[in-house]
């Protein structure tokens, strides 16, 4: 098991890691949309607040030596299912296949945000 951490992402803001490869499988914890130059959600809409998330994401998978179009699998949580054509129209446009993936409304998230995603990637380029 490996633990991974990179700047280029927000830092776990809990007794977490930003993900753990295991078994050739990466597994990110949720992103936020957390700015990691800033520490703060600067987003304010659900279209920003996804790309941020998936950026986010996309630092983690790196610095595991994977990427986003290794991604397998991904959950999503966001606060308002009147968003969910925006949120895909983003997320469409950000990983470049299809993976599974599970979506749903959730009450609050961290931090105020709008959306978190997380991931299960196939581990190495």
């Amino acid at each position: 098991m490996k633990i991974i951490e990179t700047e280029k992402a927000p830092a776990a803001i809990g007794p977490y890691s930003q993900a753990i490869v295991s078994g050739g499988l990466v597994y990110t914890s949720g992103q936020i949309p957390i700015n990691p130059a800033t520490g703060a959600i600067e987003a304010s809409t659900i279209e920003e607040q996804t790309r941020q998330a998936i950026q986010n994401l996309a630092a983690v998978l790196e610095a595991a030596g994977s990427g986003l179009e290794k991604v397998v699998k991904t959950t999503c949580f966001i606060t308002d299912m009147g968003a969910f054509s925006a949120f895909n129209e983003v997320y469409a446009s950000l990983f470049p296949a299809n993976p599974a993936r599970s979506c749903v409304e959730v009450s609050k998230l961290p931090k105020g945000a709008l959306v978190e995603i997380e991931a299960v990637a196939e581990a190495g380029r």
